[in-house]
């Protein structure tokens, strides 16, 4: 009996011991598996305190997202070829100026770029300063077919252009909503730069709304995404695309002290472009609305200038008698919060929400008043106060001054040309106040021939500064004009 007892009390203590080993080498395991896994602890973030989290993908989730983006930019995104005699005044380094050769006495120059298809038509968007002075335009695919494009229409104070190749379902990007994009995110550049075609390169956004103050005139809209994506000479007009493969940006300058890539490259927002795009596609040229008023950014100094309780929003330092702000209740002093919802906290964040839109369209502005907060509703318009949405073709005629017409073939025979268009009636505008006298035959403009008022017509639409215009009286005196646009 006490023999049986004992074996028991053997058997427990072997069982006790079995677990007790079993319980310790399981804890070791997962004091091991801890080391080579260490455990990620998810902490909540205190609401009161400014931080927002996020999920991040796994190194291979990117690559994959990377692969898929690139992929559809590639196809879509062309190499742009240009020739022309004379030299782009806006920021010329940042496109890739080629060669030159001598063609009929005049140096011709080759230069290179970048441009987006955006529709299966042919359109495609690319930088004013790539092609606004170009005599040919040639547009590579990343298959290598290669196209002729004309010119649809050109906006120096965005620096954007709209070309178009005749072809039928062409690979080509959707727009993506550039008002979402966030500081950040991860984004691709993608174009030709230094001719290496089809090229790719990754980044995040930097800075949105940043006005670098490089696009001439006082009409220039400058709100700028800022990547940290490497961006080069020939990258102009190229895609800034979204991790889905989703146009938020078309390339147009870099921030550098040697010409070259320095840390920092400056896209134009989607938003911009599309309003832009539709303006060329039905008129033209773009329809620019006003809201007439002059602004400045809220710092320190201002704040305490005007008594102001924070730095948010934009100061009106001045309005324009007779336009939209003026008519609506807004005066100088007031500051600007919000347009359509949306806060506005700098220059070029107002002029961004005031440029997507057309003369004719309302928006909503909220501002203070001498501490009171106001809401308006502002009806945008043209310079002149003109809601009417006139064609490149109407504008050129209005601004022209004058009547004109082709040249009979008595004429050409007697004067010996073989092309030109006489300017009849001149009233007030850029012949008048070119010195050009009634009668005068118009036979180039900037060296292109022209044989009808419609070729004038497209040409000046498409001119920006100074343009030369050569031609002959009936007398037989040759004469030549210089004239600003």
């Amino acid at each position: 009996m006490n023999e049986r007892r004992n074996n028991m009390k053997q058997a427990l203590k072997t069982i006790v011991l079995a677990v007790a080993v079993s319980t310790l080498t399981l804890f070791l395991y997962d004091q091991i598996k801890d080391q080579d896994e260490p455990k990620v602890v998810l902490k909540e973030v205190p609401q009161n305190i400014g931080y927002q989290t996020a999920y991040l993908p796994t190194s291979k989730q990117l690559m994959m997202d990377f692969n898929s983006s690139a992929e559809n930019a590639l196809h879509a995104v062309v190499h742009i070829q240009t020739e022309f005699t004379r030299k782009s005044s806006v920021y010329d380094d940042f496109f890739s100026l080629e060669d030159f050769f001598f063609n009929g006495g005049n140096r011709v120059y080759k230069a290179s770029g970048s441009g987006v298809i955006i529709s299966s038509d042919g359109y495609i968007v690319t930088n004013n300063h790539v092609v606004q002075q170009a005599d040919k335009i040639t547009v590579i695919l990343n298959d290598k077919r290669s196209y002729e494009a004309k010119t649809i229409g050109l906006d120096a104070s965005t620096d954007l252009a709209l070309l178009k190749v005749e072809d039928k379902e062409l690979p080509y990007l959707t727009f993506g909503n550039s008002d979402s994009v966030k500081v950040g995110e991860w984004v691709l550049a993608v174009g030709n730069p230094f001719n290496l075609t089809s090229t790719v390169t990754a980044g995040i956004v930097s800075a949105k709304a940043r006005n670098i103050n490089i696009l001439p005139g006082n009409s220039a809209i400058e709100s700028f995404i800022q990547t940290d994506a490497a961006v080069n000479p020939g990258n102009s007009g190229g895609a800034l695309v979204n991790i889905e493969g989703k146009l938020i940006g078309i390339n147009a300058a870099i921030a550098s002290r040697t010409g070259y890539y320095q840390g920092y490259s400056f896209a134009i927002p989607s938003g911009i472009v599309k309003k832009v795009v539709k303006d060329l596609k039905e008129f033209g040229q773009v329809q620019r609305a006003v809201i007439g008023i002059s602004i400045a950014e809220i710092n320190a100094k201002v704040a305490e200038a005007y008594k102001l309780k924070n730095l948010k929003g934009v100061l009106v330092e001045g309005v324009v008698d007779g336009l939209p702000a003026e008519k609506a209740g807004i005066k100088a002093g007031d500051i600007i919060l919000e347009i359509d919802n949306i806060e506005i906290n700098s220059p070029s964040e107002l002029l961004e929400r005031v440029g997507m839109h057309r003369p004719g369209d309302a928006i909503e502005v909220k501002y203070l008043q001498k501490d009171n907060e106001k809401t308006s509703t502002v009806k945008l318009t043209d310079m002149k106060g003109n809601t009417k949405l006139r064609s490149a073709h109407e504008e050129a005629v209005l601004e022209l001054g004058a009547n004109l017409k082709p040249v009979d073939e008595k004429t050409k025979s007697l004067l010996g040309i073989e092309n030109g268009v006489q300017v009849t009636e001149i009233k007030r505008g850029i012949i008048a106040n070119a010195g050009i006298k009634d009668d005068f035959i118009i036979t180039k403009i900037d060296r292109k021939p022209v044989n009808q008022p419609d070729d004038i017509y497209k040409l000046l639409s498409t001119k920006k500064g100074g343009v030369l215009i050569e031609g002959i009286y009936p007398n037989g005196i040759k004469a030549y004009y210089g004239i600003g646009l």
